[in-house]
Order: C-alpha cells, then structure tokens, then sequence
C-alpha cells in the first residue's frame, strides 16, 4: 500500500473554522485527520499543501511511527502551526490503517481498557453575564446528563486581578454551587491569564465551593510557577493542552507541575504522541484528559485514544454546544449521550466526511474571538447557538 493522494477541506463552524485532511492508498482506501487550530486554519493549510503532502507521497501509509518522527525531525522549527499539520496526517493514518484491517482504531492501539467514557462540559456559558446567569445555564448542562462542567468566568483578566474581579468569580461559582449542588464537579478555566501570586490568591478563594480542579492557571510555558501554584492550593491543577512535544511533558512530570494532563492529540503530534505522554504521566500517577476544543474528527482520535489508554479520566466535549451543522461535517456521527460517549466497532475512527456539507459552509476570515475582547464571553458559542 502506498500514499497517492493527500488534500485539505476547510469549513466554518460559527466561531471556529475546521480544518479536516483525507489521505489516499493506491488501493482506494482513506482515512480522515483534522488540522483546525483557532487562528491559525489558512498557515496549517499551507504547511500541509506546501510541505507535509509531498513528504508523505509515496509512503507506505502503515509505517506511521516513521513518517511521524521523520515529519517532527524534519520540520526542524516546532511550534503549535507546524505539529498540527504533522498530528492531522498522523491520525488519517491510523483511520486509514483500521479500515485496511477491518478494526476501529482503539483495538489497535491496544483494546478497549474502559467501556464507557465520561464527558464534561465546556462551551455552555456564552452569554452569561451575572453569577445568576451562570448558575440557570450550569443547570441546563446538568439536565443534559453531565456531571463534570468546565467554565471561564475571569472576563478579560490578564496577570492580576483586582479585589472586585475576584469577588465576580467567587460569586459565580458560589450561585453554581448553590444551583447544582455538591455532587456535580466544577472546573475553573484560567486560560493561563494570571500570574502565580494572583491565581494563588483566586483558589484559596475558591476553596469553599470545592473546585473538582483549576486548568491552566498561569502560561503555558511558566512550568516552575504552575508547579509553585499546585504546591500552594488544594485544587487540583490541570495543564498541558499548549504543551506540544514530548520533553515538554517530561519536564512538567519531573516538576511537578500538574496533576492531570491535557494534551491535545490534534496539535502534540498525533495519537502514538499522546500513548507516549500517558506511559510518562502514568509514573507520576498522573491522569489525562484530552484537550479538545476543536471539530469532530479531533474528537474521534481522542476517544479511541481515551478508550485504550488506562489512565484517561475524563473527556472534554463541545459537541452539545456547538453550531447546529457540526455532525453534518462529519455525515451525524455523534456518540454522546447523557454526558457520556459509547464508541462502536467501525473500522477506523468510525466517521467520514460528508464533503457536501463542508462545502456548504466556507471558511470565514478571523471568526474566533479573543480572549482580552470585552466581548469574547458573549460571542463565544453564544452565537454558534442562535444559528
């Protein structure tokens, strides 16, 4: 079997473009991979046509670890842009490999260790405006099933926060208590915006309404200050998800920086990158749960990766809250239900693209929201959900 064609599909999905990728064998056979990354879908575009395609013509399409390495090897910069396109092809190889076997991708990877996986919410709360509002639309989400849900109350924080910006969190998250109650789980989503001290002060906080963990309280690349801030607390703290090489990983681990792990499949290298990141963090006891803020194919390769991987403990989701079209892309693959995800025994990952509906929905300029826009909170999926 040999690669005789690649190609990329753009679509819009409110406000987020998807960047899907379907390689080719001489056999007829494809697979599916997603590229989508916020910002950014036209340069992994380019990467992809102008450089990674033509390294992987011709190649045999099952020797994945090779073309990977020899993709992460040759690209010689790294970064966010350049590893999303290298992750996309990657996952396509393995949907390409599970239907050449007649086997969905998790039995590869090594069988089903779990049977079923939880979900928590995240993308619920655009819109909200007052800890009122937070708490009526934190009871929606448990009316869907969930259990665990994920928000961002902080505005546009950036560094440090002033006394009456605390005090809007700590009202936020005291009426979502107040509303659901002590068994649902809450996580607060810090988007690495405040410095050690500040968000040390914003969990002690917090300490009153149990937090089920803190996500990515300071910057990405300030692991000695994210270990500091785990060290200080008794919230759980979570990181990873812009950590996108292996050593990365390793030096956060030895730190210790977290005590759950996000790494995205879709931007850290592909799906043998996350194994290989769970194996380190299995050392440290620590526990992963998969970034996934992206399309449905995104989605799929963490679920076949969470499936099989023994210390996978939740599964991100936006799928309830996203734009309308979403499982259209994908021709209505959508396996969640009650805020949790069955996965079937498809060859592959066990959806296609239904190029129709990508068409019907072209790319469109800068549709992501920033996250220091005084209105970010507003538009973020509030109006993927009034289309």
């Amino acid at each position: 079997m040999k690669i005789t064609k690649a190609e990329s599909f753009l679509a819009n999905a409110g406000l987020r473009n998807y960047l899907f990728v379907r390689i080719t064998a001489d056999n007829g056979l494809y697979g599916i991979g997603e590229a989508s990354l916020e910002w950014q879908e036209k340069a992994v575009e380019s990467l992809l046509n102008e450089w990674v395609f033509g390294k992987i013509l011709g190649k045999d399409p099952t020797e994945i670890e090779k073309i990977t390495s020899d993709l992460i090897r040759d690209q010689y910069q790294g970064g966010a842009t350049i590893l999303t396109a290298i992750s996309s092809v990657e996952i396509a190889l393995w949907d390409l490999l599970g239907k050449s076997c007649g086997q969905p991708v998790f039995k590869l990877l090594g069988g089903a260790y779990h049977r079923k996986l939880l979900a928590y919410a995240n993308g619920w709360y655009g819109g909200a405006e007052s800890p009122e509002d937070y708490a009526s639309m934190a009871m929606e989400v448990v009316q869907r099933g969930y259990s665990v849900m994920k928000f961002d109350p902080l505005r546009t924080a950036w560094q440090t926060m002033d006394l009456s910006e605390r005090e809007f969190v700590v009202a936020v998250f005291a009426k979502v208590r107040e509303a659901v109650g002590t068994r649902i789980g809450l996580i607060l989503e810090i988007h690495g915006r405040l410095s050690t001290h500040s968000a040390i002060e914003l969990l002690r906080d917090l300490e009153p309404y149990d937090l089920f963990w803190c996500e990515e309280p300071v910057p990405p690349e300030k692991m000695e200050a994210c270990a500091e801030v785990r060290h200080q607390v008794t919230t759980r703290i979570s990181a990873g998800e812009r950590w996108y090489q292996l050593m990365e990983h390793a030096r956060a681990f030895e730190m210790g920086a977290c005590d759950i792990v996000q790494p995205d499949i879709a931007h850290c290298g592909g799906l043998l990158m996350t194994k290989k990141i769970a194996a380190l963090a299995s050392v440290r006891d620590i526990v992963v749960c998969p970034h996934v803020s992206i399309g449905p194919v995104a989605l799929a390769a963490a679920l076949h990766f969470d499936i099989s991987t023994s210390n996978f403990y939740l599964q991100e989701t936006f799928s309830d809250f996203d734009v309308p079209w979403r499982d259209d892309l994908v021709g209505g693959w959508n396996p969640l239900r009650n805020g949790r995800f069955e996965l079937s025994d498809q060859p592959g990952l066990g959806l296609d693209l239904n190029l129709d509906a990508i068409m019907s929905h072209p790319y469109q300029h800068h549709s992501f929201p920033s996250l220091w826009d005084q209105q970010w909170q507003t538009d973020f999926t509030q109006n993927e959900r009034q289309s």
